[in-house]
């Protein structure tokens, strides 16, 4: 019978079981990091300073202090503006949001909804909930861009509230013109007592 030479199988060498295992290992958490890096990012609102009190309610006007960038590289694309108004008391410093469906873009919309009178937020937005392909014309904000806002909420107001003491600033103004009637709508053919348009490159429509 012919004599089959066993070839001695070689053990692993010390080690190199340990080192295969933690390259195996390693493989998997680069995977699942790429997977995750895949997955489209989410509307979120991360709180910097807690505010108090109850969320804004859909119907109501939100008045804030922004600044959008966009999250790609940070880049600063508007920014709130402090008007100065002839009657000191109506109103609160900062921008007033009507918080109503279609008066921001959605993720605007959302993301107030989450926030308190007197916090600091992080909202991030993603490009499905802010502009998406279509950008206002004009602005800085790419086709497709996920922005980042950082908002400070001063004061919740009820509409009936903000409309109220528009009419009276608005009279106001009038009597210090010289008691013109004025137009019967507000800028733009808006109706008397809506809140007006966000500045360029804000979360409006």
């Amino acid at each position: 019978m012919t004599e089959i030479t066993r070839v001695p199988i070689k053990p692993v060498a010390k080690g190199s079981l340990t080192k295969l295992w933690i390259g195996v290992i390693l493989a998997v958490l680069v995977g699942a990091g790429l997977a995750w890096a895949a997955v489209p990012r989410g509307l979120n609102v991360a709180t910097e300073v807690a505010g108090t009190g109850a969320n804004p309610k859909v119907g109501e006007v939100v008045w804030v202090k922004y600044k959008g960038k966009l999250a790609s590289d940070g880049t600063v694309f508007d920014e709130s503006q402090n008007i100065p108004l002839p009657v000191q008391g109506l109103f609160p410093e900062g921008t007033p949001f009507p918080l109503e469906e279609g008066a921001t873009v959605p993720g605007f919309f959302q993301g107030l909804q989450q926030m308190q009178k007197g916090g600091k937020y992080t909202l991030f937005i993603p490009a499905d909930l802010a502009y998406g392909a279509t950008p206002p014309p004009g602005s800085p904000i790419p086709a497709n861009a996920d922005l980042e806002f950082e908002i400070e909420v001063i004061d919740i107001m009820s509409r009936t509230t903000f409309d109220r003491n528009l009419q009276i600033l608005q009279q106001t103004m009038q009597q210090q013109m010289g008691g013109g009637a004025g137009a019967p709508g507000g800028p733009s053919g808006a109706p008397q007592g809506a809140p007006q348009a966000a500045p360029q490159g804000a979360p409006g429509q």
